[in-house]
């Protein structure tokens, strides 16, 4: 089996520095190519031994780089990948995976025990990780999300569902949060909506009905869903809101669906940390939008030429903020030192 993909950048070893190359996966190798005039050279510049690796996905080394895999090889190498997309990365991670196991039937024999045998703590009940994912701070956050057409909301996908269990130690791998997943499944708490997650529940092995993936879509059953009143609903409003104003001011802002940029007043809060804006042509002072810095990413964006992602009139000085759930917001300040300003005061707080 082969896989290719011209977008993959390799970090060096003797220079830490980063280089695009082509990667070819074999059953038991990685090997990668440099690239020259747009075209891979005939012969490899290098090889990942993945008999012994250990893999790493998400790794969380690089503040701003989440769509970075590490291989560990059985001599202790440390190899670090960037993917150009999260699907990418979930993809390579998944072949990789695969090819690591492939040669170990024995391995593979003992994966399917361990899932089999897979237990929840006995202080710990399906129905207390349900609480805990419904939880306004630190539970999972939900989205709406666009598939083939359907709208879907208070959406979550299946790799920050595995993200979210592990980073609350309800797992200590992404594949036994994967079993844990497919019990929440298996009793009804949790449902796939989409074409990628139900197919997979009508088609797959048992085994493989849930999916780490971050474009399989899932979402609470009706049935196991809280009946919240309109008073808790306003507590949680306050309580999101009620945090100290650590800064607040004008920025421009990229909308989701048009991509138009509109001018917003931004709150920056802490404890709890959520950063909101508001519509300054609109005299109720609520938040027309808002999210949690837990678990998020800052990072300035270069000036020379327009980022992937972005659209419209842009004048510069944009930075990023991307969510633990791999929303992208792009923000233009009025200045550099205005940009630099906002992302140091973001920062400590995711």
């Amino acid at each position: 089996m082969e896989c290719f993909s011209p977008g993959d950048w390799r970090q060096g070893h003797v220079v830490r520095n980063w280089k695009v190359r082509w990667f070819v996966l074999l059953q038991d190798k990685l090997l990668y190519y440099k690239i020259e005039g747009g075209k891979k050279e005939p012969s490899p510049k290098g090889r990942i031994l993945l008999d012994g690796c250990t893999i790493t996905c998400p790794c969380l080394e690089y503040e701003n780089r989440p769509l970075l895999i590490k291989l560990k090889t059985k001599t202790n190498t440390d190899y670090f990948l960037e993917c150009c997309s999260r699907e990418e990365r979930d993809s390579w991670a998944l072949d990789i995976t695969g090819a690591i196991h492939a040669g170990h039937p024995v391995q593979v024999q003992e994966l399917h025990r361990m899932k089999n045998s897979f237990k929840l703590l006995d202080n710990i009940s399906l129905h207390d990780i349900v609480e805990r994912m419904y939880d306004s701070n630190t539970g999972i956050k939900l989205t709406r999300n666009l598939d083939q057409g359907n709208r879907y909301k208070e959406t979550f996908t299946g790799s920050s569902l595995v993200d979210w269990l592990i980073s609350n130690s309800f797992a200590v791998s992404r594949f036994e949060a994967v079993t844990l997943a497919s019990m929440l499944m298996d009793e009804n708490f949790i449902r796939p909506v989409g074409t990628r997650s139900t197919e997979a529940m009508r088609f797959s092995d048992p085994s493989e009905k849930f999916l780490d993936d971050s474009t399989a879509l899932y979402m609470f059953a009706e049935n196991s869903k809280k009946n919240t009143s309109s008073k808790e609903e306003v507590q949680f409003n306050i309580s999101e809101l009620s945090g100290t104003i650590v800064k607040q001011g004008f920025l421009v802002k990229q909308g989701h669906k048009r991509k138009n940029w509109k001018v917003r007043r931004f709150v920056l809060r802490a404890d709890p940390a959520f950063l909101h804006y508001y519509d300054p042509t609109k005299e109720e002072n609520k938040p027309v939008g808002g999210f949690s810095l837990r678990g998020c990413l800052v990072s300035a964006l270069e000036d020379n030429g327009v980022p992937a992602g972005v659209k419209g009139n842009v004048q510069g000085n944009l930075f990023k903020i991307i969510t633990k759930n791999d929303i992208h917001y792009y923000i233009q300040a009025s200045s550099k030192a205005e940009r630099v300003q906002w992302i140091e005061a973001i920062k400590p707080l995711t």
